[in-house]
This record gives C-alpha cells, structure tokens and sequence, in this order.
C-alpha cells in the first residue's frame, strides 16, 4: 500500500509540475467542455466495499451524495478537491459467519485528485484521475464500531462528461478506492487493506469559463 501511494504521489506532483509553467488557459468562452472552475453537485452514488481478505469484514454497500470542485490548467490537465458521504444502507451483513440484517456504517471520504482530460471542444469529455486523501468511519455500536476512525486512501479511476452547453453539463464517474489497514482498527472495517468501487452521477456547473 505504501509503494502504491508513495508511486501515485510521484505521479501526481510530477504533472502538477509539468503544467505549473502552462500558458494562459486556452479555451474559447462558448466552447463545450469543463470550464477554467468547474462545480460538481453530487445527488447520487454508490459505494461498495468487498469482504476483507480474513473474511471478518464483510463487503457492504452504501448509499453516496457529495460535492467537488474541480481548477483546469488547461483543456489537458486539472486538480480537483472531492467530499462525498456514503450514507450506511440496511443490508445482509456476514459477522462471524452469521447472517444478520443491519445497517452498515456512514463514512465520509474526501480526496485530492489529478484530472487528465481528452481535450476535444464536443459535448462528450473524457477522462482519467486520480489522487489521495483520507476515509473516515464513523462509530456504528451494533457493529462493534465504538468510536470513529480516519484510515489513509488512495484512488484512480475516470468518467465522462456531458455539456449542453457553455454553462452546465452531466458526469457519470467511477472510482476505485484502497482503504490502508491499521492495527487498532475494527474487526468490521480496517484490519486489513479494503478495496472499494465507487460510482455516481452528477450535474456539472462551470462557474468560470
């Protein structure tokens, strides 16, 4: 998990350095596509977890809504801050081998991400990303969650998106997420690496062209 994010690390400040010197940001006012400060309203998502590799953690599903604010360099390549709430879903969870119907608990992820795009001026954009940030989990009794706790992740995936026009547009996004282990951490989440998929849709407002 370490070479991971230490690799994803290297990834993202050597492109933030690459276009730290890039010209003046050159798309055209009414051309289709993210705009210079772009704003995603997230409504709705999905995030699923898959059992734990000791098998005391089992893979559970929740219900996600947040917010992102993406600044492009360029047509090429952005940074974006991400806040999203998964909201824990009433479920079958697998807990010592028994079967019981139970809420899974809330979490709250945020991440800094890089964003390639394929820069074309059509409705239809494209994209790649990636970056790190933190996961926490919140206290949750009935699962032996008795306080919250923050473990480190890291993400990659990509999207598209979708513009009617100059000012507003659609984004569908799919993310795969690496929750980094810690000793003291639950048996339900966190003893163990987990690995994540995260999917949403959301309305895109370019709030500067």
């Amino acid at each position: 998990m370490k070479r991971r994010i230490a690799t994803m690390l290297a990834v993202m400040f050597g492109v933030v350095g690459l276009v730290g010197a890039s010209q003046v940001y050159a798309q055209e006012t009414n051309a289709l596509g993210p705009g210079k400060l772009a704003v995603t309203i997230i409504p709705g998502g999905a995030t699923f977890f898959t059992e734990s590799s000791n098998a005391k953690g089992p893979g559970f599903g929740n219900y996600g809504l947040g917010a992102a604010v993406e600044y492009n360099f360029n047509r090429w390549v952005g940074v974006e801050g991400e806040v999203n709430g998964d909201l824990g879903v009433t479920q079958n969870l697998q807990l010592s081998g028994v079967t019981s119907n139970l809420k899974s608990p809330n979490l709250l992820n945020y991440s800094g991400n890089v964003v390639v795009h394929a820069a074309n001026r059509s409705s239809v954009t494209p994209y790649a990303t990636g970056g790190i940030g933190g996961l926490t989990l919140f206290d949750t009794a009935a699962l032996g969650i008795s306080q919250s706790d923050t473990f480190l992740t890291g993400n990659a995936g990509g999207g598209v998106t979708w513009f009617s026009n100059g000012r507003w547009g659609l984004r569908a996004d799919y993310r795969f997420i690496a929750v980094r282990s810690k000793d003291d951490a639950p048996s339900f989440f966190g003893q163990d690496t987990r690995y994540g998929h995260r999917f949403y849709g959301g309305v895109v407002i370019n709030a500067v062209r």
